[in-house]
């Protein structure tokens, strides 16, 4: 139950027994003398309720009242009036005041309606939690594409993650969208609009890892001209993307572990620390704990980037995603150059199906943009080996199903007329393929 309220009022007597009455029942209060004091320290979404007299020297309560309204309208507003003051609190109501109290008030009527407001403020808050949440979910899908099961609940971890002060350790093969993961749990957190610095670690030498990290000052080595700010300081308040992580040199990982710890650094070449403040995500092929037991990576590092685990499935184990992402890639890379997407042939879906996909999307990306220029197939013409004509048709089947459900936004008699199946045969089907009619409604 939220329970913060802060008090205007420019009499020191009437906000010391207010707040004498508000803090035995338990609420939060906050007390100002001056309207332009509470509107300035002021938090977004604020939890609670605006106390306020309306005669007070500089603002008054009626101008506070129209500066919150500009700025939340649903934020409750109670008014402190004296009795020549009541035809003027009526009109404040009629322009958005929550309520208003006669000069003197019992204790009794105070906390009785500032309950009442607060149960408001309350459910307006709720309610904009979840649209927000709605619209991050709608948001993510266009970022992490695909209808497959997994990649459901990936977003789902994602959007769970992201708000929480945790190092992340993103498992994948290679192509699977270790990066777009870890920028999505960047943009939708609370350090979106802060940097994002993205490091693979296989792709600098050693001998330059520890600049390249943490910076340098002039002079530091040979070589060393003029000050540089390190990639880690760089990211200072953000998020830094450290891809295969395990092939950062044993050295380097200490001094990253200490980052971690302490949340500062030191250039090359300095003597004074650096407070910084990272989120670490880190994306690994092979099991970090396995590589510490080969003595080629620190375990207690492992551990601290393994605060929470995301798992990207290889693209041939989700092989329903394979259309959608296909025509995705496609179409962008046919708009590029001005031109329509191309349609996708039966025979060239049963292709992209058969194959195994060992680079994973991006490799499919490719695919899809070779395709859209008109420079080649879309995908090999052999189909790999290991993949089973039934497992071909199981997935060809999910992707048929979703299509027609995402067409028809889950009105399932259109779909058993355009597929001619009975009720009972696309029951069934839907079942197994894990597709729920409710996912594909359109907006009530």
């Amino acid at each position: 139950m939220l329970n913060s309220v802060m008090v205007v009022d420019d009499e020191a007597s009437i906000r010391t027994a207010v707040e004498q009455w508000l803090s035995l029942s338990g609420f939060n209060v906050q007390l100002f003398s001056r309207a332009e004091d509470c509107l300035q320290q002021l938090p977004v979404h604020f939890p609670g309720v605006i106390l306020s007299d309306v005669r007070m020297p500089g603002m008054d309560g009626l101008q506070l009242l129209e500066q919150l309204q500009a700025s939340d309208a649903d934020l409750p507003v109670i008014l402190l009036t004296g009795h020549g003051d009541v035809p003027m609190a009526v009109e404040a109501i009629r322009n958005g005041a929550y309520d208003f109290l006669e000069k003197p008030f019992s204790p009794e009527a105070l906390l009785g309606s500032l309950r009442r407001a607060l149960e408001k403020r309350q459910l307006v808050l709720e309610n904009r939690r979840l649209h927000e949440q709605a619209d991050l979910k709608v948001r993510l899908e266009a970022d992490l594409l695909g209808v497959s099961q997994g990649m459901q609940q990936l977003r789902k971890q994602v959007l769970d993650l992201a708000s929480l002060p945790v190092n992340v350790l993103i498992r994948g093969e290679t192509g699977s969208g270790k990066e777009q993961v870890a920028r999505c749990l960047h943009e939708f957190g609370p350090r979106a609009g802060k940097p994002f610095v993205a490091l693979n670690c296989a792709a600098i030498p050693e001998q330059l890892f520890e600049a390249e990290l943490f910076g340098h000052e002039s002079g530091a080595f040979t070589g060393a001209q003029g000050k540089r700010i390190g990639k880690l300081e760089y990211a200072n308040g953000g998020t830094v993307f450290l891809d295969e992580i395990e092939s950062m040199p044993l050295a380097q990982q200490a001094k990253l572990l200490r980052v971690l710890q302490e949340q500062k650094l030191e250039r090359l070449g300095a003597n004074q620390s650096i407070s910084v403040d990272l989120r670490i995500i880190a994306a690994t092929k092979p099991d970090l704990l396995e590589e510490a037991r080969a003595g080629r990576f620190r375990e207690d590092l492992a551990y601290r980037l393994n605060v929470a685990e995301l798992r990207l499935a290889p693209l041939r184990d989700r092989r329903e995603d394979i259309p959608l992402l296909f025509n995705h890639f496609a179409r962008l890379a046919a708009e590029r150059v001005g031109r329509s997407t191309p349609v996708l042939s039966g025979a060239h879906l049963g292709k992209l199906l058969g194959h195994d996909w060992p680079g994973n999307v991006r490799e499919l990306a490719n695919a899809a943009e070779r395709h859209a220029l008109g420079l080649g197939e879309p995908a090999a013409a052999e189909i790999e080996a290991g993949q089973s004509l039934a497992a071909q048709q199981e997935a060809f089947e999910a992707q048929c199903l979703r299509a027609a459900l995402s067409r028809h936004k889950g009105e399932i008699k259109a779909v058993m007329e355009e597929l001619q199946l009975p009720r009972r045969t696309l029951n069934e089907k839907m079942q197994r393929h894990g597709l729920l009619r409710e996912d594909f409604l359109g907006p009530a």
